[in-house]
């Protein structure tokens, strides 16, 4: 059959009765999933597995796809209402978004955040039917080398992050980057930084350290200038005059270059295991920044932020599903959860996936589509009921979100001991917002030290101890080249504004 009529075919095995009302359920719940803080895509899947036990296969994967896209939508929602990111995906979407609500435009930030998750969504799943299996075969050649090349890459993106005090910057990104080598190696099996304490064999959680340094922190500050704020509340938008999803045709079209652009970062970095929407949101407001004539104005209001952020963080689910369905390579836990779905309902992911069971495949993809209109309606008409949360009280809000973040914390592995790390980053958190230190490089640092560490060593490995084949591999090569023009303009920036200033 031709890639139409596999399509038909997976449209026909989803729109259903049960296939309707399991995308309802998925999508609705998955939107609860993201934006509490503490929760996330994986726990969504992870609760709702069981469930899926009796289900055929195409029901099965249909009600784990709509939870999936969901819950990467649904982080949007307290990024950027409370400035603390449902998921790690939403990170960068705290950075404009949070701006806008203090501005009083909370229904435009949310409708933007809405309509571009909805087209990143899209944009990776059409992309996914028509060249899996050719993308699949670009991505199999990546190993070690190109792995720490794009890390090393990606890390230099701290320097661009760090406007206004890039020592501040590095620094951050150093301690990030410390506090992720704390567990076991994952190369000797040996114990790192534990102090023989068995709660720390296994590292912090990336949610965990999120949750803490931007939910917790964020409440500490709060609370250490309550006695003069007692009542405060949130400058609440009017919704009189807002039509649609909040912004103008002009803002729509305005914004087409940066979603495409930050679109394609997000199906990238998808398809790259290992690395996943945590990277590629902020990636993708990094480009769009470095990108716009007037970059200073990011961080106070600005709409290209959250396109570039949430256009990324959904494209990455279609990106993610590449490497899942045409190799059998899990891109990230959450991945790896809906692996151990297609494995439970007798499917092997792999090339011969789309010629044994295509119709599963594009069933799949029809429930992503399907799902992600489900999305956008079910956000649009709940843009009222979430600005609605800015009338509580900061008093009321604040304690409730704590609660919430300590249970997620505790959900993450049953013991006590995420809950301390939570509120050990939301430490950090707050002293970093006293010292004017940006939290993003941790974040950066966080997430890709262990990458790039990781393939560097098996590549020094591999190599006995030779530097000189990541420079051999033309796609290492590129990526290192690119990171030292970062960082080279990086240093001589000031110094040009420096001169500017003189003139």
């Amino acid at each position: 059959m031709s890639v139409m009529q596999l399509i038909g075919v997976g449209f026909g095995a989803v729109l259903t009765p049960t296939g309707i009302f399991l995308m309802l359920i998925g999508v609705a719940v998955g939107i609860v999933f993201g934006a509490l803080p503490g929760l996330s895509a994986t726990m969504a899947i992870a609760l709702f597995l069981p469930v899926t036990y009796a289900m055929a296969s195409t029901d099965a994967m249909t009600l784990l796809m709509a939870l999936f896209i969901g819950a990467i939508s649904g982080g949007l929602i307290s990024a950027i209402l409370l400035h603390i990111p449902g998921t790690p995906s939403s990170v960068a979407t705290c950075f404009d978004g949070h701006p806008l609500v203090r501005k009083g435009q909370a229904a435009k930030a949310l409708g933007i955040g809405v309509v571009f998750s909805f087209l990143g969504t899209i944009f990776s799943t059409v992309l996914l039917m028509f060249i899996a299996p050719q993308i699949a075969r670009v991505a199999i050649n990546f190993g070690n080398f190109e792995f720490f090349s794009i890390a090393m890459f990606s890390l230099t993106m701290i320097a661009t992050l760090s406007s206004g005090n890039m020592i501040k910057g590095i620094m951050a990104g150093v301690i990030g980057f410390m506090f992720s080598t704390v567990g076991t190696d994952a190369i000797e099996a040996t114990g790192r930084f534990t102090f023989n304490n068995t709660s720390l064999k296994g590292g912090f959680d990336m949610l965990a350290v999120m949750v803490g340094l931007f939910a917790v922190g964020e409440i500490i500050a709060a609370a250490e200038t309550s006695h003069h704020q007692d009542g405060e509340v949130m400058t609440q938008p009017s919704m009189k005059g807002i039509k649609g999803f909040g912004f103008s045709m002009a803002e729509f079209t305005g914004q087409l270059v940066n979603a495409v652009r930050s679109a394609l970062i997000g199906m990238g970095i998808g398809i790259l295991p290992g690395i996943g929407g945590g990277t590629s949101n902020m990636l993708a407001y990094t480009v769009a920044k470095n990108s716009d004539k007037h970059p200073e104005e990011f961080g106070q209001g600005r709409i290209d932020g959250i396109v570039a952020s949430e256009t990324a963080n959904n494209a990455t689910i279609g990106g993610a599903m590449v490497p899942l369905l045409t190799l059998g390579i899990p891109g990230d836990t959450t991945t790896a959860m809906l692996l151990g779905a297609l494995t439970l309902h007798g499917l092997t992911p792999g090339p011969l996936l789309f010629q044994n069971q295509a119709e599963i495949v594009y069933g799949i993809f029809a429930a992503m589509l399907l799902a992600s209109v489900i999305m956008l309606f079910m956000e649009f008409f709940g843009l009222r009921v979430f600005v609605k949360l800015l009338s509580i009280p900061k008093y009321i809000l604040l304690p409730c979100v704590f609660v919430l973040c300590t249970i997620g914390a505790y959900a993450l592995k049953n013991n006590m001991s995420q809950v301390i790390a939570c509120l050990l980053f939301g430490a950090i958190g707050f002293a970093f917002k006293k010292f004017e230190i940006p939290s993003t490089p941790f974040i950066l640092g966080f997430i890709l030290g262990p990458l790039a560490e990781v393939n560097y060593r098996r590549g020094m490995m591999r190599t006995n101890g030779s530097f000189l084949p990541f420079l051999q591999s033309p796609i290492s090569l590129v990526f290192l080249m690119v990171a030292v023009v970062v960082i080279v303009l990086s240093a001589i920036k000031p110094l040009r504004d420096k001169k500017k200033a003189a003139r």
